[in-house]
């Protein structure tokens, strides 16, 4: 009789509605939307689209960039013409060439470095509204504790990198600019070490977020991991053995409920990730195809231009290749932040 009673009353608690949690990836921006296949079939294949239809869309940045190339040369060209052939001296001929080689150079590396910078604030923003979803989910798998660690340190590394990126590193890489320029205008060994320092200042900048960005991401997913899954087994365990009868049942239902959770964080991950980088694949093709051309234009120019106007165009390409260090570092940690949180607790 007892048994015939617990099975009506178990029947009845399995005719209760349920529903679920929706974990659902935010929108992409409106940059990023066009790179995004329609329909999703792998990772791999979605990546592969994304590659192909922003190569398909930079032959404008080549043409501009190449543009420049060959105005800076024929600008070193002629100002070796004349440093040959006129009776202007050497310095007024490499103040003039400064001038007008930065002046080339200026307005294309001004509009990348405002590309850069809306990169970041949308690789930002994005992970601003992609984070607290992905942690939910996390939440809900069981890693109470990972999704608390990893969501603090994710959204104080967040803001700490924007306010640094955007009041430390772009006002260095325009000082680094404005450097180059006056070392090659004035060539003080003064000037030259300032530059230097603030390339050295930039390099270690950018290092020393990576290191402690990952080294805690590191330390808080195997501790906090280690804690959560730990949490869960003895949940489990308790449950099998206080709950009779149907204690074992409801343990590996409850089971199944969190493997529900894990698809869902993971599937919303997936998508995050291919967002992230939608957001960054075009702006870092521009800035990387400016840098190369711009190595390019240096080693050509060095067999017409003295020292000096080599390290100008060097400190251009230079500054190119810091920005695209910036927002790869950005794109970087987001990157990780996200499959941290896919890999959920151990």
């Amino acid at each position: 009789m007892k048994r015939i009673i617990l099975s009506i009353i178990i029947c009845f608690n399995l005719a209760i509605p349920v529903s679920a949690m929706e974990f659902t990836a935010p929108a992409a921006p409106d940059a990023a939307e066009q790179y995004l296949p329609p329909t999703s079939s792998s990772f791999l294949k979605d990546l592969w689209y994304i590659v192909r239809k922003a190569f398909s869309e930079i032959a404008p940045s080549i043409t501009e960039a190449i543009r420049s190339c060959v105005s800076v040369i024929a600008l070193v060209i002629l100002l070796s013409l004349l440093r040959d052939a006129s009776s202007i001296s050497a310095q007024t001929v490499n103040l003039v060439g400064t001038i007008a080689i930065s002046m080339t150079l200026l307005s294309p590396s001004n509009s990348l470095i405002k590309i850069g910078i809306a990169t970041v604030n949308s690789l930002s923003e994005y992970g601003k509204l992609l984070f607290p979803i992905i942690t939910a989910a996390l939440a809900a798998e069981g890693g109470t504790t990972t999704s608390t660690a990893l969501y603090t340190g994710t959204v104080l590394f967040n803001a700490v990198l924007l306010n640094g990126i955007s009041n430390l590193l772009i006002p260095l890489l325009y000082a680094n600019i404005a450097l180059g320029i006056a070392n090659a205008a004035i060539n003080e060994p003064v000037l030259k070490n300032l530059h230097n320092f603030s390339k050295w200042l930039i390099t270690w900048s950018i290092k020393i977020a990576i290191y402690l960005f990952t080294g805690y991401l590191g330390i808080t997913g195997v501790v906090s991991g280690t804690v959560d899954a730990a949490a869960i087994k003895a949940a489990k365990l308790a449950i099998s053995g206080s709950v009779p009868v149907v204690g074992s049942i409801i343990s590996d239902a409850s089971e199944t409920i969190l493997v529900s959770a894990g698809i869902m964080k993971n599937s919303t991950g997936v998508y995050g990730l291919l967002v992230i980088l939608a957001i960054w694949i075009k702006p870092f093709l521009q800035i990387g195809i400016q840098y190369l051309v711009l190595k390019v234009t240096a080693a050509m120019s060095a067999v017409f231009a003295p020292k000096r106007t080599v390290s100008l165009i060097e400190s251009f390409s230079g500054a190119m290749g810091f920005l695209v260090a910036i927002t790869s570092t950005v794109c970087l940690l987001h990157l990780v932040s996200i499959v941290c949180f896919m890999k959920g607790v151990t």
